[in-house]
């Protein structure tokens, strides 16, 4: 079948149209590549800025916490010496007149700590002679949590690490640079005897 010259023209024509097409089609999917590139470059950028930050905020983190805990160790090494400085005052002064609420002990212990049948516990200072025993908590500043736990924790379990010590009068004492009233007349009426500082002497408050 022979092709005249007007449909081999209209063939070409047409193909030319095709092919314009294809090409401005491929021009518009280069464009929306290179907007997509773009676009990914921008996301790398912010995701890399993001990481930045991210790290900087970690360091902060990091940094504040150090500075927490170096606040927290300083604090708790002040409140150690504190005690330890009221501990030897107390001990010390009692040394000195193993005498207290008129009754004369024959010696006086210091931190003394005992396990025994699961239990353990530590007493900061305790006086004893032939019949009695006087078990004294020394704080620097006295709160109501110190004088429930003499009471309620560390009396009880006391008979039970000492069982050597259970037909003796037991006297119970706080001593504290600071105590407030309120936590002074709740220790007397729990017979509880308070002893305080004064000047490089000891007041006693029978309970």
């Amino acid at each position: 079948m022979s092709i005249t010259d007007q449909e081999l023209r209209d063939l070409v024509a047409g193909l030319a149209v095709s092919q314009a097409k294809t090409d401005a089609q491929m021009l518009k999917t280069d464009a929306q590549l290179a907007k997509t590139d773009a676009q990914l470059a921008k996301t790398d950028a912010q995701l890399a800025k993001t990481d930045a930050q991210l790290a900087e905020t970690a360091a902060q983190i990091l940094k504040t916490s150090t500075k927490v805990d170096k606040v927290a160790e300083m604090y708790g090494g002040v409140s150690n010496n504190q005690g330890d400085v009221a501990e030897e005052f107390f001990f010390n002064s009692l040394k000195a007149n193993l005498t207290l609420n008129g009754i004369k002990f024959d010696h006086i212990n210091k931190n003394m700590t005992r396990c025994n049948n699961g239990s353990e516990g530590e007493y900061d200072i305790v006086l004893i002679n032939g019949k009695e025993i006087f078990i004294i908590e020394v704080k620097y500043k006295a709160h109501q949590a110190d004088l429930d736990r003499l009471l309620n924790q560390k009396a009880p379990t006391f008979d039970i690490l000492y069982p050597e010590y259970q037909n003796y009068i037991k006297h119970l004492g706080l001593a504290s640079f600071s105590i407030n009233d309120v936590l002074k007349r709740r220790a007397l009426e729990k017979h509880v005897t308070v002893l305080q500082r004064k000047g490089e002497l000891i007041e006693s408050i029978a309970a």
